[in-house]
């Protein structure tokens, strides 16, 4: 097996022990039963239980960053934008939502006294990156006149916890074991309506 890959068996293990048992309580014998590999070889891609969990961080990090910029930034040349908003909002709070992303931030914020520089490049990577790429697109809608947007970054803030705060609060603190699909896109639409009854331009309305 190659380094590599042995590395990526190393990691996917380690967020598996981190989210059953937490920074504390995780052992490095299990890290290494649940890769397949002997302890030796998990110090030697890792000097420690802390660079490990910085590298497994690091990893969600990198992913968060990858992940919905693509179906985000296509809104800007919407011909519908409240269909297009609807589809955005909804594929949005289903993939936040996800049990492990939602177990990923409760222990990144249990673990932020001691990790600090992790808590801040996530909430770089996920809020404040998504946040700046939807404040373009919503500058470009505004270009268009299809909103009215004086400042497009608090709009995009807006947009994204009408969406997300009534589940992912509920949901980060274990209120409910799960939603189903309808419930979600009640969420999800009914934000686009309050979002576009703010921002949006009636047809037919010239932008100021």
């Amino acid at each position: 097996m190659g380094r590599e890959v042995k590395r990526r068996a190393i990691l996917d293990a380690a967020l598996a022990e981190f989210l059953e048992h937490g920074y504390v309580g995780a052992g490095m014998d299990r890290v290494a039963a649940r890769a397949g590999a002997s302890k030796v070889t998990v110090y030697a891609h890792f000097a420690d239980k802390r660079a490990l969990f910085e590298a497994v961080f690091s990893d969600a990090i990198a992913g968060a960053e990858r992940a919905g910029s693509a179906s985000v930034e296509a809104l800007a040349e919407s011909d519908d934008l409240p269909r297009d908003l609807r589809a955005f909002a909804r594929e949005h709070i289903a993939s936040v939502i996800r049990p492990p992303l939602v177990q990923l931030r409760r222990m990144l914020i249990g673990e932020a006294g001691r990790f600090p520089e992790l808590a801040r490049a996530w909430h770089r990577a996920a809020p404040e990156r998504g946040h700046a790429t939807l404040a373009a697109v919503v500058t470009r809608l505004a270009e268009r006149g299809l909103l009215r947007a004086p400042d497009p970054l608090l709009a995009a803030q807006h947009l994204n916890y009408l969406v997300l705060s009534i589940p992912l609060n509920e949901a980060m603190f274990a209120v409910r074991a799960g939603y189903d699909d309808a419930e979600l896109r009640r969420w999800a639409d009914e934000a686009v309506r309050v979002f576009l009854a703010a921002y949006g331009v009636p047809r037919g309305v010239l932008p100021a």
